[in-house]
Order: structure tokens, then C-alpha cells, then sequence
């Protein structure tokens, strides 16, 4: 028995003296779960746990292994020489185009090549760089997202023809759209605080199949600041901290964030405040453009005043503070929880638009501004890297969020404040899977979506501070809910052929009551139950000589939502829209095709050709309401209009882009997008469809040398000319210049612009951009507000 006992003592103090563990980590220090560690044809192969560590005994007879993670570059070892390493292998980031890590197009991490769809990122290093106002101005940033702003307080992202609820908005895997997404412009992007941006992707063309409803045109994914663990018992702390000023708005913002990491536990804070004054266009342009006067009002009496300075765009500015807090807790190696807290608001901002509109040769309004727009957002998370028959990898998240915000306006010389508040409670959850076949993976999940919406309407008395009842904008109560399931297989043909399809179930019930009090409607309530089917295939291929193919076919739909079924409100002088609850779902038939090569280490180039048409297209429509066609709203008579399935609207176009290396240390890009469609109008002709951006593009020179980092760039837009805006928007004088016969038309323009970033030390980093260096007056297609003038912004960066 003593010997016995001897022998097993003896057996496993040589085991633990002989074996030996590996930590894989990233070039910050973080370590890398899932890194592959494998012998030459896989006879010996192991994984990295969840702290990047594994047990790399088996490999000490082997002449040499291998480790690989996507989104890093491969290393080749020998074991001999681990122990000189400290047993530690850092990862470098793959920076090669082809061999970026995404996200968005399954929720689990894909190399771009295998991925069908065309998607752009925009990481944490280009954020810093560029130092974007909100994640409009982020979005920005990406080639084919085109920025149309009302209001200082703004910024509607258009892609390929679509925008606003035919575009989804995710934040860490949970959708942003809500019931009272609109089609008419919308600025809920701005909410998001472009300081606690992780990483950013866009999925150009339909997401209904991973999405559900709106994802017609493409998918905004936004991922936050991720926690990070400490690799032993110490505890870590590190940080960010950021200041930045603005001269064409007097911006001047703040934020710090802050992570402490220990073993089993993660902590991450974040905030950011900002304060903008009035934004001040540039000198040489359109004089449509200028603010030759504006209204100044205590409340009570209102008088037309000359502007001094007609290039300060007065009633423009607005205050905004951002707030996050993560808890990420990691029991063991295969299940991490997370817990998101995000909430921010913004001051009460005007709508610039609204305020500039005339009515018989005067300014219309007094007043015309939003209530503070304020999102709260709430996320449990939970991930499962252990696998089991019917997975290897699984995301669970269930998450609850808040949307308030208001319209008030008053017109001039009135007495009346009409006033309109909304919320939105929405709850979502969404069940994801991975399962591994080989090279192969299984992509299946369910998601559930309710959203339940708060709206009252009001008329008050400046004189008198008395309020009355009033029109809400939407039915007080109403709901919208979705449940949907999907399945997608990524079949790897080949090392260089990935055929990868799939389809998503969606059944969505939308609810309303309807009151007599203003209008006779000739409906109490509204019970609408719709379903869809929606699919994608797509092909990725890899030719020699470095020239990678992708096709992909799909389909995509919306919902009516509240919005659409239930609303009442002033879309433009002398028309108002009310509700049709007699509504189905719009879809979308696509196809796009795209092809890069490259044709050496220093010459890339890219193109991609889309197609999309748009069935029972939901659009504004003239309509009668128990017979009438006009009637009296906010004591003005207006035509009726409402939300109908009417007709088919197309969009088509292409990108180009280009990247070229012209020496160590100097490189130019280039990207041009175009698109163009047309939608159908009552008497059956085609017109110009309304959020077809204009012919656009960039060219940009790139140096960079040590510590320095240069970026002079141009940034182009074609003229819309009268003839070829959407009759919509030909109704929108306000928005546009003159052309030679006064019609309203979208001008051309360009700018000039430097950005620059010093790394001081390795902790601070300042960042210098010249915008607009030629001091160009311009307005982006369809926006309201005239984009800065001159603008020098500076921000200083420090990390700990």
C-alpha cells in the first residue's frame, strides 16, 4: 500500500513538474481566448481558455507548432525556445485588409474574406485620430455612409439609397430602433458616445437575416469599451483620458474612462460632456445659406432682429453628457456575465430647419426646438465558450432601454406652445449560437422584441402658463412586438471558396387604440399581425494573384411600426399625416457584387456594384379620412396625408476604392460612392428617390514617420440639380439654394482638410485637424443646417 501510494506521488509530481502552461496574449497586454495551437496536419492541437492560457506539455516532442487567432498574424515555435519567451507569446494585430476580424455579419468573429457581404470598420486607433464631434460625425468616417443633419444636434446616416427605419442601429448586439423610428430624418445615432467606442462595423446592404425588421439598406453596429482581466492576482488599472476644442462651434468637450481589471472581475466607467455654442458656416458660398435674421422672444413677446453676423447660425447650439458602466465577471474559463449600464441626455436643442422656414416672406416660428433627447440603456450579457452537443460558443443577452423626447414649437407672434412628449420602454432579448463542424460553422438563434410607447399632446399659454389637451403624435399605449428565429451555415468549400446562406422566420403584432377626443377616425383600435420570411446566399472566393470575389443575394422587410400606423404630425407647411392602420410590410429584393485585388504588398484596389428593389415601399401619400381630404390642424388647413404600401422605389449604384503605398512612409487612398433610384408616385411616373446621396468622394495623402502622423485629404459632392431632386424635397425650399430660375437644387462642393496626430510620449497624444481650410459655405444633400466653416479642432489624448 505504501509503495502504491509512493508511485501515484511520485506520478503526479512529474506530471505537474513536466507540465507547462503557454499565456497567448494581444500587443496590449490582453490575453486571446480561442487561439489555435496545433503541429503540422493537426496531429497534435489544443485552444487558449478564456485567460489565454494552455497546456502546451503534449508539444514538447514536436520539431515545431503553430498558434492562430483571427484578426492576429500566425507564429511559428519551437518549443526550446518558449522558456526565453517567459512562456508569454504576444499576437500581432493582422492589419492586411483581407484578414480583418468581423463581428456583425454572424455576431461571432469572421475573417472578412469569408464573409459575403461587404462591411467596413472603423477601429478605436482611426477614432482617436479623427477625433469625431458625435457617432454621426463617426459614421461619418466610413466610405458609403453619407451624414444629412437638420440641426447642429444631429446627424441621419444614408447608405445606398436608405435611411432612418430602413437602417438598423445596434449598440453591443442590442438594436436600437424602436416603434417610433421615423422615416423622415432622425438623430438617435447621436446618443451614442463616440469616446466609448470600442470598434465600429457597417454592413452595407440588407440585415434582416441576423437583424430582423429595418435592416432594408444596412447595419450600424456600435461596440463599447471592453473590460479587461487581470492575468493573476494583481489588479490593473488603466485609462483614457481625452480633452477637445472646436473653434467654428466653441466646442469644448471632456472625457475620461477608467478599467480595473482583476482576476475574476472587471470594472469600466466612462464620461463625456459637451458644449457647443452656435455653429459658424463658411465664407464662400451659396447667400441662400446665410441666417440674415433670426427671432429673440422672452417667451411671451417675440421680435424679428438683423444678425449682426449672417454666418453664426444662431439657435444652433446644445449641451450633451454621456454616461457607461460595465461590470464583466469571469467565474472560470467558460462563461464571462456582463452587466452595461449607458445613459445620456442632452440639453434642450433646436431644430435649425424649422426655424428658418418662412410663410409669407416672414420667419414662421418663434420657437421650434427638442426636448431633451435621453436614452437609458441596461444589458445582461452572458457568454458561453463551453461547448456541448448543440454548440461551442453561445450569447445570451437580454437588455432594457428608455427613449424619451419631445417637439415644441410655437410660431411667431403666437400665444400657443404646442407641445408633444414621447417615450418608448423597449425590452429586447436574443438567444445566439455557433456550432463547429470542421471548418465549417452552424450560425442559429431567437430574438424578442417589445416595445410599448407613452405619448401626450398639449397646448400652452405662454401668456398664462395654462395648458389644454391637445393631439398626441401617437396612440398613448400602443405596442409593437416581434418574435423571430434564424438559422445560417458558412459552408467552406475549399481554402479558397465559402458558400455561407440562411433564414430568418419574423412574426411582428402591432397594437393601438385610437381616440375620438380631436379626430373622428373611422377605427377605435388596431390589431396588425404580420409575418415574414427573409433569406441571404452568398459566395466569397479567393482567386490567385491575390483578386477576392464576393456575391450575395438577399432579401429583407419592415414592419409597419408605430410610427408608420399611428401618427400625427405636420410633415411640411400645409400637409399633415395621420394615421393608417391598414398597412404590411415593405421588402427588399438585393444583389450586390464586389472584387479586390491586390496587386502587391503596396496596391489595392476595390469595386462593388448593388442592386436593390424596394416592393409595397411605405411612403407619404395624399389621403382622405372619412371622406375629407383637408382639414384643420393647429389652425392651419392642411392636406391630408398618410404612411400607404404604394408602389416600388429601386436603388442601384456603385463604390470604388483604392490604396496605394508611394514610399515607407507616405501612403494615398481614394473611395467614390454613387448612387442613384427612383420611386413610384401616385400617377404611376417615377421620381427621384429621396435619400439617394449625391455622387461623393475622397482622396487622401498619408504620412507617417515615428512619432508623427499626417493626413491631408479632399472631400468631394456632386450637384443635385432641381430636375433630379425628389419631389419631396423640391417642396423644401429652406433646405437649398437657388439655381438660376429660383428652384431649389443641391450645389456642388468641397473641402480642403489636414489631420494630424503627435505622440508626445507613449501616454499623450495630440490631435490637430484643419477642416474646411478654404472656408467653403456648403450644406450635405438635404440637410438644414450649413456644415462648419473653418474650423481648427484640437484634442489632446492621454492613456495610463
Amino acid at each position: 500500500m505504501t509503495f502504491r501510494l509512493c508511485c501515484l506521488l511520485w506520478i503526479c509530481a512529474t506530471y505537474l513538474l513536466t507540465a507547462q502552461t503557454l499565456t497567448v496574449t494581444d500587443a496590449m497586454g490582453d490575453p486571446i481566448p480561442g487561439a489555435n495551437v496545433f503541429t503540422e496536419n493537426f496531429e497534435i492541437a489544443s485552444i487558449t481558455n478564456l485567460e489565454g492560457e494552455v497546456d502546451i506539455s503534449a508539444f514538447a516532442k514536436a520539431p515545431y507548432f503553430s498558434i492562430s487567432h483571427l484578426g492576429h498574424l500566425s507564429q511559428n515555435l519551437r518549443y526550446p525556445d518558449l522558456a526565453q519567451l517567459g512562456y508569454v507569446i504576444v499576437l500581432q494585430d493582422d492589419t492586411s485588409e483581407m484578414e480583418t476580424v468581423v463581428i456583425s455579419a454572424s455576431r461571432f468573429e469572421q475573417r472578412t474574406r469569408e464573409v459575403p457581404q461587404k462591411i467596413v470598420a472603423i477601429d478605436n486607433e482611426e477614432i482617436a485620430r479623427r477625433a469625431p464631434q458625435t457617432a454621426a460625425d463617426l459614421l461619418d468616417l466610413a466610405s458609403a455612409v453619407f451624414i444629412q443633419k437638420s440641426q447642429l444636434g444631429g446627424g441621419s446616416p444614408m447608405i445606398r439609397g436608405f435611411s432612418t427605419n430602413r437602417l438598423l442601429l445596434n449598440v453591443d448586439g442590442v438594436r436600437m430602433n424602436n416603434a417610433i423610428f421615423r422615416s423622415g430624418n432622425v438623430q438617435n445615432v447621436i446618443s451614442i458616445d463616440p469616446f466609448a467606442i470600442d470598434r465600429t462595423e457597417v454592413i452595407l446592404g440588407p440585415g434582416s437575416m441576423l437583424y430582423g425588421s429595418d435592416a432594408v439598406g444596412g447595419v450600424m453596429s456600435f461596440s463599447t469599451l471592453r473590460p479587461r482581466f487581470s492575468r493573476d492576482s494583481t489588479t490593473t488599472l488603466t485609462g483614457n483620458a481625452a480633452a477637445r476644442y472646436a473653434t467654428a462651434s466653441n466646442e469644448r468637450t471632456g472625457h475620461a474612462d477608467f478599467t480595473v481589471g482583476l482576476k475574476k472581475w472587471s470594472f469600466v466607467s466612462s464620461v463625456s460632456f459637451s458644449l457647443f455654442d452656435d455653429l459658424r458656416m463658411g465664407r464662400h458660398g451659396p447667400d441662400d445659406y446665410l441666417r440674415n435674421e433670426f427671432v429673440v422672444t422672452d417667451g411671451v413677446n417675440d421680435t424679428v432682429v438683423r444678425n449682426d453676423d449672417p454666418r453664426l447660425q444662431v439657435s444652433t447650439g446644445y449641451d450633451q453628457i454621456n454616461l457607461m458602466q460595465k461590470v464583466a465577471y469571469r467565474p472560470n474559463e467558460r462563461f464571462q456575465h456582463g452587466l452595461t449600464l449607458i445613459h445620456t441626455a442632452t440639453s434642450d436643442y433646436p431644430r435649425y430647419d424649422r426655424l428658418i422656414r418662412r410663410r409669407n416672406g416672414n420667419l414662421r416660428s418663434a420657437e421650434w426646438y427638442y426636448g431633451p433627447q435621453i436614452w437609458t440603456m441596461a444589458q445582461y450579457k452572458l457568454d458561453q465558450t463551453q461547448a456541448t452537443g448543440w454548440f461551442n460558443n453561445a450569447v445570451y443577452s437580454l437588455s432594457y432601454q428608455r427613449f424619451e423626447e419631445s417637439r415644441n414649437d410655437r410660431d411667431l407672434n403666437s400665444t400657443i406652445l404646442a407641445e408633444n412628449d414621447e417615450a418608448v420602454d423597449a425590452v429586447n432579448a436574443t438567444l445566439d449560437f455557433e456550432k463547429k463542424y470542421g471548418d465549417d460553422r452552424l450560425y442559429y438563434g431567437a430574438a424578442y422584441v417589445y416595445n410599448k410607447v407613452h405619448s401626450e399632446g398639449r397646448e400652452t399659454d405662454v401668456t398664462t402658463g395654462s395648458s389644454l389637451a391637445a393631439p398626441s403624435r401617437y396612440p398613448d399605449g400602443s405596442t409593437y412586438s416581434s418574435l423571430a428565429a434564424y438559422a445560417s451555415y458558412k459552408w467552406k468549400m475549399s481554402e479558397r471558396a465559402v458558400l455561407q446562406g440562411g433564414a430568418r422566420y419574423n412574426y411582428v403584432r402591432t397594437q393601438a387604440t385610437f381616440t375620438d377626443e380631436f379626430f373622428d377616425f373611422p377605427f377605435t383600435e388596431k390589431d396588425i399581425e404580420n409575418s415574414a420570411l427573409t433569406g441571404t446566399l452568398g459566395l466569397a472566393v479567393t482567386l490567385p494573384r491575390e483578386v477576392q470575389m464576393k456575391a450575395n443575394l438577399s432579401t429583407a422587410f419592415r414592419a409597419p411600426n408605430i410610427d408608420d400606423v399611428g401618427k400625427i404630425f405636420d410633415s411640411e407647411p400645409g400637409s399633415v399625416v395621420v394615421p393608417n392602420p391598414g398597412l404590411k410590410p415593405e421588402y427588399a429584393y438585393s444583389a450586390d457584387v464586389s472584387v479586390s485585388k491586390q496587386f502587391d504588398s503596396d496596391f489595392q484596389v476595390d469595386a462593388a456594384v448593388f442592386y436593390t428593389l424596394l416592393d409595397d415601399a411605405l411612403v407619404r401619400r395624399d389621403f382622405s379620412l372619412n371622406g375629407q381630404t383637408t382639414i384643420d390642424f393647429q389652425g392651419e388647413p392642411s392636406q391630408i396625408q398618410a404612411i400607404q404600401n404604394a408602389g416600388m422605389a429601386r436603388s442601384y449604384g456603385f463604390e470604388l476604392g483604392m490604396r496605394a503605398r508611394i514610399s515607407p512612409s507616405c501612403t494615398t487612398t481614394a473611395q467614390l460612392a454613387y448612387v442613384n433610384g427612383e420611386q413610384e408616385e401616385d400617377d404611376g411616373a417615377n421620381s427621384a428617390l429621396r435619400h439617394a446621396a449625391p455622387l461623393n468622394g475622397n482622396l487622401h495623402l498619408i504620412y507617417e514617420k515615428s512619432r508623427l502622423r499626417l493626413d491631408a485629404f479632399l472631400i468631394a459632392n456632386g450637384e443635385i440639380a432641381f430636375q433630379d431632386l425628389a419631389i419631396t424635397e423640391r417642396n423644401k425650399p429652406f433646405l437649398y439654394a437657388a439655381d438660376e430660375n429660383g428652384d431649389p437644387y443641391a450645389p456642388s462642393w468641397y473641402t480642403l482638410n489636414l489631420a494630424g496626430s503627435y505622440n508626445i510620449s507613449n501616454a499623450l497624444t495630440l490631435v490637430v485637424n484643419l477642416e474646411n481650410l478654404t472656408d467653403q459655405r456648403y450644406r450635405t444633400y438635404s440637410s438644414g443646417i450649413a456644415a462648419a466653416g473653418r474650423n481648427l479642432v484640437t484634442s489632446l489624448l492621454y492613456s495610463f
